[in-house]
């Protein structure tokens, strides 16, 4: 689990919707915390061993930033870039990101490791201890309270979580800030 830091931030920069920071022993640093970001040029990092930039989306950068681990900033004369301007940013990029940033904070202070569902069709791939040491066991899909989940939808991802061997998680919020519920599909041959 990721604490508030009680050492100086590591300085990151506002580079369009992503932050990167540029200074390599400090991104291996902040990688190491819990798989943070993804080092530039390296598509499947083993480990914190690389010499390269660390690329965060916003939604680590938020989450980083809140807990005093980094510092923004933007363009040349180094502004400072606080947590409200970040949310607006998350906001064009994802839909509903305020609930989906709910439930990444949650599965992150829940020790967990949390990268981007995209390729799985959901909103998250989370893992126990972390990717390159075992496989995504969850892919997590984050829903509001009004949301419809079909039974086609449901099948979908089952079909989906059952051929790259994870368990469906759907996360329904009551409302922004409000109480997760964690909803988990189990398939099973009759």
């Amino acid at each position: 689990m990721v604490g508030e830091s009680e050492r100086a931030p590591v300085k990151a920069e506002l580079v369009g919707s992503f932050l990167v920071i540029w200074d390599k022993e400090k991104a291996r640093e902040i990688f190491k915390l819990g798989f943070f970001g993804k080092p530039l040029g390296i598509p499947k990092p083993k480990g914190p061993y690389f010499d390269a930039p660390l690329i965060l989306d916003i939604m680590e950068g938020l989450y980083l930033l809140e807990k005093g681990l980094i510092s923004i900033y933007k363009g040349p004369e180094g502004r400072e870039v606080k947590a409200e301007e970040l949310k607006k940013i998350g906001r064009t990029i994802y839909k509903d990101f305020d609930l989906k940033y709910e439930v990444y904070k949650d599965l992150r202070d829940s020790g967990l490791v949390v990268i981007s569902g995209i390729k799985f069709g959901c909103d998250f791939a989370v893992y126990r201890r972390g990717p390159g040491l075992e496989h995504a066991p969850y892919l997590i899909s984050v829903l509001r309270p009004d949301d419809v989940l079909t039974a086609s939808d449901v099948v979908r991802a089952g079909r989906l979580a059952t051929s790259v061997r994870k368990r469906f998680i759907v996360a329904v919020l009551d409302r922004p800030g409000g109480r997760i519920r964690y909803l988990m599909f189990k398939w099973f041959r009759a």
